[in-house]
């Protein structure tokens, strides 16, 4: 399953967006089903994060501090410039923002180390990527969005969202890592949830399309005003990812991890807050779900160009 990671992800999207499409009354129960199914996800990718070696990983200041650099300084100003083509429309508006402001910390860990990515220093940097966006994303709404739309979003999902997504499955994730040093039991737990991260990942994309893709399909003529945005932002991304590992002169692993992260964005877990919104923005869950599609065709295209871009001659190391 892990050799064919892609395919079956694609095969995942395509069987709910077929269930979604063909039974619109399954969109209820798939969309309660989102939340466990994520929550399941993450603490199957929290548990392979070394937490024991976090420490040495926070003390990697170069990478750390160029994805940090990256995700928050630069993207952000990316995201502004490419919201600005929808920023009439307040659903489209607060969807973009809302997904490209938050980077990814689970399937980008997949795609980046199918391509030579440092899988493990990204593994180190989920927890507090996470943190810091939930952080940030209100911040970075009101100064973007406004005040006035801002104060409509109810800060309750958010809290929500950290507690029940974020910190629960960290902590559990750390509790059952602890555990497995001492009992069988425990390091039973630990093979299980990584043989299942696969079929996880593949339930979270069918819950979630098949839940959207419904109203994707009714609301097709003003959610494809995102699209070119999305592929602008996956296009962008690259030399900006590039340049940024350049600069703190990382190896080829390290700057192939940078970029991905850097493209990669957040949909699975922010579709819950999208989901929790006032009406006049209902149309917000459908702009994140457009993004989850057109990111997971641009992560093919990524494992296949990215390795050619970064190559030994394209890096500057010490």
């Amino acid at each position: 399953m892990e050799r064919r990671q892609i395919g079956l992800y694609l095969l995942a999207i395509v069987g709910g967006a077929i269930l979604g499409w063909s039974f619109p009354a399954a969109a209820g129960p798939l969309e309660h089903a989102i939340n466990p199914v994520i929550g399941l996800l993450l603490f199957a990718t929290f548990l392979g994060i070394p937490f024991a070696a976090i420490g040495q990983a926070v003390r990697d200041v170069r990478f750390m501090t160029t994805v940090l650099v990256l995700n928050f300084v630069l993207v952000p100003l990316v995201a502004f410039g490419l919201s600005r083509f929808v920023a009439d429309n307040s659903a489209l508006l607060v969807g973009v923002l809302l997904v490209l402001l938050t980077p990814c910390i689970d399937y980008v860990i997949v795609f980046s180390g199918l391509a030579g990515g440092s899988s493990e220093r990204l593994l180190a940097a989920a927890p507090l990527l996470m943190l810091i966006q939930m952080l940030l994303l209100p911040l970075y709404l009101l100064i973007f969005v406004g005040p006035e739309l801002v104060s409509a979003i109810e800060t309750g999902p958010f809290l929500e969202a950290l507690i029940g997504l974020i910190i629960i499955p960290l902590t559990l994730a750390a509790l059952t890592q602890c555990w497995s040093k001492k009992r069988a039991a425990g390091r039973t737990v630990m093979a299980v949830m990584e043989a299942m991260m696969v079929p996880l990942m593949m339930a979270s994309l069918a819950v979630v399309i098949g839940s959207q893709i419904h109203g994707v399909g009714q609301e097709i003529t003003a959610l494809l005003a995102v699209v070119p945005l999305y592929v602008a932002f996956l296009v962008v991304m690259v030399p900006i990812g590039m340049a940024s590992a350049r600069v703190a002169r990382l190896d080829r692993a390290s700057t192939t991890a940078v970029v991905f992260s850097g493209a990669t964005r957040n949909s699975l877990v922010v579709l819950p807050l999208a989901l929790a919104l006032p009406a006049p923005l209902s149309l917000v869950p459908l702009v994140v779900v457009t993004q989850t599609m057109v990111e997971l065709l641009g992560m093919v295209v990524y494992v296949k160009v990215i390795p050619r871009l970064v190559t030994p001659q394209s890096v500057l190391q010490d």
